[in-house]
């Protein structure tokens, strides 16, 4: 794997000494098959990130989120029978995407960063161990490690996705989102998406019905066109963006 991603191979602890985080297989995870996750070798170091289709969070939001009534479902377009196809270009640990797609959209989950594409990757491969997960992961997800502009510029005209959606870095916060380890680790494998205006417009040449872009619910709006309209909760607000 590390030859595969381009990554310097840990052999003694004193190799890992020199590194802010390692990848690594939790050997000591009661999972049925050992998560990949990324540690953080700092002294305040928490929980390490892997991606979990399964349990925790997701498993919760999976069963009680809302289902077609939550803000994110609506902003997509997930209403009566309808079932977008939807480009999460900014996929990140799969959270969203993979909400949409246990309600029925057909997800293709873009992610640069090719640390992050292995969590993802092993995510789903270990999500396929769980009988009614399978069905979604096989059925309605893809993932493709690849700049989510490229991927949008080269789109062949007749697999436009009906919509795009995008999750940029937030913006920093002096207090909540550099507190948070987890958002720590994301930022650290993805930058600050300062690409995000590029990246709206070539969403905006690509989708067919709508871009949606996540912000926080006081964010500014992402330079470029703006949006007409939006759907908020609590703590988030999704631009919506007409094509």
């Amino acid at each position: 794997m590390a030859l595969r991603l381009g990554l310097p191979l840990c052999q003694s602890d004193q190799d890992c000494d020199a590194f802010t985080y390692l990848l690594t297989w939790l050997a000591d995870s009661d999972d049925a098959c050992a998560p990949l996750a990324l540690r953080d070798t700092s002294g305040d170091s928490g929980n390490p990130l892997w991606v979990d289709f399964i349990g925790g969070k997701m498993g919760h939001r999976r069963r009680f989120g809302g289902g077609r009534n939550q803000p994110l479902t609506r902003a997509m377009g997930l209403k009566g029978s309808a079932n977008p196809f939807i480009v999460d270009a900014t996929a990140g640990l799969g959270r969203d995407g993979f909400v949409l797609a246990s309600l029925g959209a057909r997800v293709t989950l873009l992610e640069r960063s090719p640390v992050m594409a292995a969590l993802l990757a092993d995510g789903l491969d270990r999500a396929r161990q769980h009988d009614e997960i399978r069905l979604i992961v096989d059925k309605h997800l893809q993932l493709v490690n690849i700049d989510a502009r490229q991927w949008l510029q080269q789109c062949p005209a007749q697999e436009r996705p009906d919509v795009v959606y995008l999750d940029p870095m937030y913006p920093h916060r002096s207090k909540s989102a550099l507190v948070k380890k987890e958002m720590r680790a994301l930022r650290a494998m993805v930058g600050d998406d300062g690409d995000a205006p590029a990246l709206l417009a070539a969403a905006l040449d690509c989708a067919k019905n709508r871009v949606v872009v996540k912000r926080p619910r006081g964010a500014p709006l992402l330079a470029g066109p703006k949006p007409s309209g939006d759907i908020t909760s609590k703590n988030t607000r999704y631009d919506l963006y007409p094509c």
